[in-house]
């Protein structure tokens, strides 16, 4: 039988902890060889997700499938089919690093020929081969956050789960686990979840924005800024001032923000952000309007695009006000239930 064409396959996913909604109805695919970023505030649901997803949790209702298999029914057979690596990952201290993957292949049931084998090549790939015989309690968070990435690749696994991967690292540690995740492209499913937004952008096809337990945003960076953020932002540098400029762009835009961010230079040119309400190409257009002004020299212009950073706010600021509006028509809704109750009876 062919495989999915989806590894993981999410369907109006709820799960409840009394009265707390942590997941509210979710539902996403991945592709094979995808690689997904998972974002959202703390207890947004994230971490609940994934660990139904790798039956470390039971759903109270809805589907979770990896690689078609319902999680619920054949929690062994997914935890064949997945790497997982949770946050703060729980590694014995006392074991040296070949050790605890060779205790690792035994458990993941890899076939005993091939353990060495397989063993050699995810230290090398995760550059452990130099600390394969080090006490794991004694390397640093990087290399420990290396044997964690090594064990969930181990077994070849169809789909690899990481939840804040990258936390605690020094930035040199978190480019390697970045360039790590990446080879993966392609050869395996990744679902990431981390808080370093830019490392999430330039690691994963798709982005998926969880909040209250619901996904308040789904796609592409571009397709999420295009989405969230109705604005086009350009960096000038200029030898003028900003109230020249302001009245150079008057003809432009209604209520564009002009800010400067860096002071003037030597030779009198400072670096300007212009940002234009709506998702434009204005380049052009800012060309004649500077050239026009006498008072105003433009040395460069760049169209700069939206930090996710900022489309993660937007798509989570819209929630919460979603949330409030739900709020508050449930308040008033109840407000009108207890009048009519305590409306006396007609004689």
């Amino acid at each position: 039988m062919d495989s999915p064409e989806h590894t993981i396959e999410v369907e109006k996913l709820y799960k409840r902890y009394g009265k707390v909604e942590a997941v509210n109805g979710i539902s996403f695919k991945v592709a094979k060889g995808q690689i997904v970023g998972f974002l959202g505030p703390n207890g947004a649901g994230k971490s609940t997700t994934m660990k139904i997803l790798t039956g470390y949790s039971r759903a109270t209702s809805g589907i979770a499938r990896i690689c078609g298999i319902p999680v619920a029914c054949h929690a062994h057979e997914i935890k064949r089919r997945i790497g997982y690596m949770p946050e703060n990952n729980p590694l014995p201290l006392e074991l040296r690093v070949r050790e605890y993957l060779k205790w690792r292949a035994r458990l993941k049931e890899l076939p005993f020929r091939h353990r060495g084998k397989r063993i050699d090549e995810v230290m090398e790939r995760c550059d452990l081969t130099r600390a394969q015989d080090r006490i794991i309690g004694k390397l640093s968070k990087g290399f420990r956050q290396r044997v964690g990435i090594a064990d969930a690749i181990l077994a070849h696994p169809e789909v690899i789960i990481m939840d804040e991967p990258t936390i605690g690292l020094d930035p040199h540690q978190v480019i390697m686990i970045r360039d790590l995740i990446s080879s993966l492209q392609g050869k395996m499913s990744v679902i990431i979840s981390s808080h370093i937004l830019s490392e999430i952008e330039m690691t994963c096809d798709e982005v998926i924005i969880i909040n209250h337990g619901k996904i308040v945003g789904q796609g592409t960076p571009q397709e999420l800024r295009e989405s969230f953020i109705n604005s086009t932002i350009y960096e000038l540098e200029i030898n003028g001032s900003l109230a020249d400029l302001r009245q150079s762009l008057k003809t432009l835009a209604a209520n564009l923000d002009v800010d400067k961010f860096e002071e003037a230079d030597e030779r009198g040119f400072s670096k300007v952000t212009i940002r234009i309400p709506g998702n434009h190409d204005y380049g052009e257009m800012l060309f004649s309007c500077l050239s026009d002004n006498p008072l105003i020299r433009a040395r460069s212009l760049r169209k700069r695009q939206a930090p996710l950073e900022d489309v993660f706010l937007a798509a989570t600021r819209r929630s919460w006000e979603t949330l409030d509006t739900d709020l508050a028509e449930h308040s008033e809704s109840e407000d009108s239930d207890s009048e009519k109750t305590e409306m006396p009876a007609a004689n």
